[in-house]
């Protein structure tokens, strides 16, 4: 049976450091290697919940099946979206967060009717 939590935070500038913490509380579930790449993704996820998500908490849900592999759902209420290819240039700040989901994780995507995105790293 799969390694499960789920973990309600705040909308608000403290939302990616408590959601690193979570990552690093459900780490030792993990292998090492696996764990500064979930970091880096969930603080990228959550600051766009942040920034453009609606109103209310964000829920982060984090799923392990082998120390090797991780499933992450970042989930606010949020009206959804559609990713799109970034249109800026290189040397202008922001907008790399799905960049790098899609270059560190096996699989990921977006559910519609809210905004739901999920990520797998796994390297077994």
């Amino acid at each position: 049976m799969p390694d499960q939590v789920t973990v309600d935070i705040d909308r608000d500038r403290t939302a990616p450091a408590h959601a690193r913490r979570a990552v690093e509380a459900f780490g030792a579930n993990l292998d090492p290697s696996v764990v500064p790449d979930v970091k880096l993704l969930v603080s990228e996820l959550i600051s766009n919940s942040v920034k453009y998500g609606g109103e209310g908490g964000v829920q982060l849900i984090l799923r392990s099946e082998n120390p090797q592999h991780v499933h992450v759902e970042v989930v606010d209420q949020g009206v959804g979206f559609v990713p799109a290819a970034r249109d800026r240039p290189k040397t202008e700040p922001g907008g790399w967060g799905l960049h790098m989901v899609e270059a560190l994780t096996e699989r990921w995507g977006v559910r519609e009717g809210s905004t739901h995105v999920w990520f797998e790293i796994d390297r077994r």
